[in-house]
This record gives structure tokens, sequence and C-alpha cells, in this order.
């Protein structure tokens, strides 16, 4: 309970605290970009608890000061073993800015929202200052931002190709990828007396070898080399060649080890750890977290990100949706790890004794809420499978897509006594429960989810994310034909009738994308406005390090054809698309008449400025061609003209 707890519950963040627990010495000190939140939900604290867990004595200093004298860095002393340095939950870059690289108001890592307790390029600019203040101290770097930027990378902030951050940063290793498993072979290892510069060998790190290194040598691992950095400066087509085996060795359960030259310099990125065993993610869960924030914010405000999941359940990690422009598999895996019932019960228990917990717990998800207890039927195809995505572009005949599990998991959550409901804040993927599409699953079983989801886990909205209407465009996001969103809407809509319901059916969507141009946002706005939408939940396209949309957003090639594909780039391209999400708006309407009329697309005109809703013209007799109700789908009108490229026109 809150009350019982003491200062020493947390990890010391101060020489006072760490006097408190009869310490003289540190064995490791954790340097993090967010404020210290401890929950299973803050990578930091989940480091900060395994360390503790074998025995480590472990600090954490949250949003160290880099525009004084520097006194964070050195106020605790030098640790026995390493420094750990997390840029924190998100990218720094996108934690500070927004698509349009303009710096936003709110950091929802710091109390009160604050800005300005981040510095950009975070893990680089803590890791060089404590190479300054403790040059032969190890410093082990780690989170999303060091798992995405480990190999030669294009930063969207800077507008340039960037080194391996271990260059960058001077760090002496990299764990990528959530970070339990490595960790831990790296502290036995210490632990046995092996010295901190010899340990090169362990799966899912990367250490950047100086010339005169000897490569370390495993017999059970194969080995590929990319393209260098310096190859990469020159050859656009090289770099994005090069993503297609980082890719595909991040997601392999057997992968290769990874050399790229850098300068004088040989980064080797070892294989990845094989996907945590429901075992093991349930030991990191339930280490002794207080699942609160640290006392010393208490004076500053709620820390926002807190706040949004004080009252949720994590249940799984990993993602097969394998989203070009999507980071989740990149530093989670695409095999899911999924906790076993008891354990999210377990917690689901220790939630609703919070003494301030009303009854609704905000949450039961992961990255996609429906990836629970998914995985290979046969664990040997598995092995041998080099696929990004496990649902595109179809879904694999070998993906066991059952929601049966997730629903009874659901069902027991909600016979907790003292919850009155349990909420699905993350994002389902819609097509997983479309029949058509879903060709593995018992239809029954995705109707008995979808219903148990409409009726006892929404709040007057369902998001989804469709993404986009253009089929080429839904392709390269490896994400299914917009005609599944359809069959989805069909089946919300009967749902809702049936069960007397008012839920409205939130869709999202992405403007700017890598192959989208300014008729494919029309037709997407002509599309959604048909089936009765008033886009709100919707975004530019943001180039973030590792991955594929980012890959040809710089490049112009797609990794794995190395053929050209055209990206919106100028800020004049991006505005523009995004325009069409907002046909509504008075200012946009003779925009997108002499747009629509310059591409000769009058059909898509009369679909969104009809001339009977024109204030600029007297209202003509007769029903109107198009309507928000008319029971034939846009996409299957006949006189709908469809979208052909620049490319098939020339021919």
């Amino acid at each position: 309970m809150q009350e019982e707890l003491r200062l020493s519950d947390w990890l010391p963040t101060t020489n006072k605290e760490v006097k408190i627990r009869g310490w003289d010495e540190l064995d490791v000190i954790l340097f993090s970009g967010d404020a210290y939140v401890d929950h299973p939900s803050f990578g930091p604290a989940v480091i900060g608890r395994i360390l503790e867990s074998y025995g480590l004595r472990v600090a954490i200093v949250p949003q160290p000061n880099v525009n004084d004298n520097l006194q964070d860095f050195v106020k605790l002393g030098a640790p026995k073993l390493f420094f750990g340095v997390t840029g924190g939950c998100m990218d720094p870059m996108i934690s500070n800015y927004n698509a349009n690289k303009k710096r936003r108001d709110k950091d929802a890592y710091t109390p009160n929202g604050e800005i300005g307790f981040r510095p950009d390029y975070a893990t680089t600019v803590y890791t060089k200052i404590l190479k300054e203040k403790w040059p032969d101290v190890p410093v082990l770097i780690g989170g999303i931002e060091a798992s995405l930027r480990r190999v030669t990378h294009y930063d969207y902030w800077s507008d340039q190709l960037m080194p391996t951050i271990l260059e960058s940063s001077k760090a002496d290793m990299l764990v990528y990828g959530m970070g339990e498993q490595p960790l831990r072979e790296v502290v036995r290892l210490l632990q046995k007396g092996v010295p901190f510069s010899s340990i090169t060998t362990v799966k899912q790190t990367a250490v950047l070898l100086n010339a005169e290194a000897s490569i370390p040598k495993n017999k059970n691992w194969e080995d590929v080399e990319i393209s260098s950095h310096e190859v990469c400066l020159k050859d656009k087509k090289a770099y994005a060649s090069n993503f297609k085996v980082i890719e595909q060795e991040s997601n392999k359960l057997y992968a290769r080890r990874i050399f790229q030259k850098v300068g004088n310099k040989t980064l080797m990125i070892n294989p990845p750890f094989p996907t945590m065993t429901e075992k093991e993610i349930d030991a990191s869960f339930e280490l002794p977290y207080t699942r609160m924030p640290h006392p010393k914010y208490n004076k500053r405000g709620p820390i926002p990100a807190y706040e949004m999941i004080k009252f949720s359940i994590n249940i799984h990690r990993g993602c097969f949706g394998g989203c070009s422009f999507c980071t989740i598999s990149a530093h989670q895996g695409k095999f899911i790890a999924s906790r076993s019932q008891e354990s999210v019960l377990r917690e689901v228990d220790t939630v609703a004794n919070m003494p301030d917990f009303k009854g609704y717990l905000s949450d039961i998800g992961g990255p996609s809420a429906n990836m629970y207890k998914m995985k290979g039927k046969v664990q040997e195809i598995c092995d041998k499978c080099v696929a990004p995505s496990c649902i595109s572009p179809v879904i694999c005949s070998n993906l066991d897509t059952s929601h049966k599990p997730l629903t009874d998991l659901y069902q027991a959550v909600d016979s907790h006594p003292k919850v009155k409901k349990s909420f699905i804040g993350s994002g389902i993927r819609h097509d997983m429960l479309v029949p058509e599409f879903n060709k593995n699953a018992d239809p029954k079983e995705l109707d008995d989810y979808t219903e148990e989801v409409m009726t006892k886990h929404v709040s007057g909205r369902l998001k989804v994310a469709p993404e986009h209407t253009s089929d080429p465009v839904l392709k390269l996001m490896r994400k299914p034909s917009f005609s599944y969103f359809h069959k989805f809407k069909e089946r919300f809509d009967r749902i809702n009738v049936k069960n007397k319901l008012k839920l409205q059916l939130i869709p999202y969507f992405i403007s700017n994308h890598p192959a989208c141009e300014a008729e494919d946002m029309a037709n997407l706005a002509a599309e959604t406005k048909d089936m009765g939408f008033q886009l709100e939940q919707v975004q530019g396209f943001t180039p973030t390090p590792m991955t594929v949309a980012t890959v040809i957003y710089y490049s112009g090639y797609h990794p794995y054809t190395l053929k050209k594909v055209k990206t919106p780039k100028t800020r004049k391209e991006k505005d523009e698309q995004h325009r069409f999400f907002f046909w509504y708006k008075d200012e946009n309407k003779a925009w997108i008449r002499n747009t629509l009329n310059k591409l000769g697309r009058q059909d898509l005109l009369n679909v969104l400025l009809p001339k009977k809703d024109e204030k600029w013209r007297k209202n003509k007799p007769g029903k109107p061609k198009h309507t928000f109700n008319d029971a034939v789908p846009f996409n299957q009108r006949k006189e709908k003209v469809k979208y052909k490229s620049k490319k098939k026109k020339r021919r």
C-alpha cells in the first residue's frame, strides 16, 4: 500500500538514499532520460530491478542536468562494475520534436509534462560526459534510442546518415532489444571475474572493435558483413541493401553475427537471444516494484506517462505485424512473449488493492492488444523463417491466431471482485478479426472476441489502424487491403445493432508515407468520407531509425527489391497531403477543388465537395449521386476511376 512504502523501497537516486541502505559503494549506476517511475512498464526500472535481483547495489540518476556544472554525473562516485545509460522509454528526438521538427510543448515522461529535462540525443550526451568524467569506467548503453541506432542509420532531425551510436557516444557496449536476458549474462560473467573489456560474445549485444583487435570466435555462429559506413555515405543503394540483412537477422531465431566497418573500427552485432519464455517474462514483471514514481516528484506534479498506465496491465511483448513504419518489432522482436494468466491476475490483484483504485483498469494489452499467446504451430517452421511479418502479405498458415486465450483472460480479469470494468486501450489488429483475411481462425472465435471487446471493454469508441486506403501504399506498409476494413466495419455495425450499442469506430491514418501521392490521399479522403467518417486520429509519417519506410525515405530505394520508390519530402508536399484529411474545413475546400480539377479527378471532387454542399452554388434538385449512407461501398462503385500510378500512365 502506498502509505506503507519507505524511501528505501525505491532504487536510490541520491547519496542520502544510498546511505539509508547502508552502502558505501555502488556496483552499477543507471542514467535515464526519463523521470524515475518504479514500474514494469518503464525500462530503466526493469533494468534496475533485474540488476538488483543479482545482489548488485544499484542506483539511478533520472534526467541528469547537462546544463550546469554536471554535478549529477559525479555525485554518486564511480560504480564498481559499469554505468548504464538510456535515453528513456522513447527516442529522445521523438519525445522532443513532432513530425515537422517543431519542438513539443510537453514531455510525457517528466513531472507535469515539463520540457527541457531531456537533451536531444540523450544517450550520446550522457555517455560522452561520463567518459570525460570517468574514462576508465565502462559504459553500457541500451533502450530504444541505442537499440534502433546500433548500425548506420538515417537521422531525420539532422537530415544525415549517422554511424552506429557506439561510435558517436564512445560507449563500450550496446544492448539492443529488451535487455533482461543479455544483462543477466553480462552480470554473470562479471561476477565470475571476467573483465568488462573481454565480454564480447554475449548474445543481443554489440561492440565496436578497434583496428588491432581480433575477431572473437564462436563456432556456433555464422557471420555476415554488410556495407561499411563510409560506403553507405557514398551509395544510398548500398545503405538500403544493408537494411534487409539487419531486419532479417534481427527476427531470426538462429541469426548470423553482423559485421560493419566504421572507419578503421569494426562494429560487431551478436545474434539475439531466443524469445523470453513464459517463466522468464513472468519473473521480470514480478520483481519488487513499488509501481509508483519516486517520492522526489511529489511536489512537482504528476508524470503523464505514468498516469496513463497507472491502472493498466501489460500482458505480452513483441509484434509480428512488421509494419514498415513501426519500430516495435525492431526493438521487441516479432515473436510474442506472453505472460501466464496467473501472473497477469496477480498483477491485477496488486493494482486492484492500490488505495486510489476506483475499479477501472485502463488497459489489458500490449504492442498490439490481440496477439496474446499467439505463436507458430510447428516450431521448426518458425526456426527457418526470415519473413519480417507473420501476417503480410497474408497470414502465415503456421501461425496460431486463436483469440480464445485472450477472451478467457479478459473474463478472468473481470471476475476480480474489485474490478468494475477493464478497458482495451492498446491498438487492436482489426484485420485479424476478419475471417476473409484470417482464414486460419475459427470465425466464431473471432466473433466472440470482437463481441467481448465491444460489449465489455470499450468506452464509446473503438480505435483501429487501417493506416491508408491505397492498396499500393498498404502493400509497402505491410498492411492488408482496405477492403478488409470495410468487412470489419460490417461486423462492427452488426454487433452494434445486435447489442443495441452506440459505439463509434475511430480509424487511424498516416499521410506522407513512402509511395503515397496526392491522388492516394484524395482517394483516402473520399472513401472515408463516404463511409461516414470525419477523421481525427491522423498524423504525418515521421522517419525513425531502423524501419523500412525510413530507409526508403532517405535512400529512395526499397531495401528488399532495390527498386526506386517515390516519397513526399518537401514541406509543401507533406502539408498538401495532410490537408486532404481535413476536407471538411472551409479553409481547405477551394484548395481541394483546384487540386482535384488539376488532377482530373472530378469523381473524387463530387464525393468530397458535392455541389449540394457548396454555399457558393445554388442547390440543384434531385437526389445526389453520393451520400454518406449509400449502400454500395466506395471502393466497389463502378463509376469510381481507379487510381493509376504515374509509371503505369507512362507505359
